[in-house]
């Protein structure tokens, strides 16, 4: 699977959560998918990823529950572990720990 679909199904969980999905109305979700799928990509690859999430003005828990749809996905996906770890750092404003 791309890293464009991980982050299609990534931003349908997003959207299908009645907490999250307000923050999500009027963005530009194909804009907003790209910019996943760059730091997406960067991290499982070991790069420093940004996190675009951290402009929406979620709380930490909000952007917690963001990350663990990252890492659901991955996980039904059988990613390896590692891969999935770098996702979640990268995601989560740890990038290097």
């Amino acid at each position: 699977m791309s890293v464009q679909e991980v982050v299609g199904q990534w931003l349908r969980l997003v959207v299908a959560d009645a907490e999250l999905s307000p923050y999500l109305i009027g963005v530009d979700l194909e804009r907003l998918g790209a910019h996943l799928a760059a730091g997406l990509a960067a991290a499982v690859d070991g790069q420093p990823a940004t996190d675009p999430w951290r402009g929406f003005g979620l709380s930490e828990e909000q952007h917690r529950r963001v990350v663990d749809y990252l890492a659901g996905v991955l996980w039904a996906l059988d990613e390896p572990d590692d891969r999935i770890a770098r996702a979640r750092r990268a995601f989560a404003g740890e990038v290097g720990a």
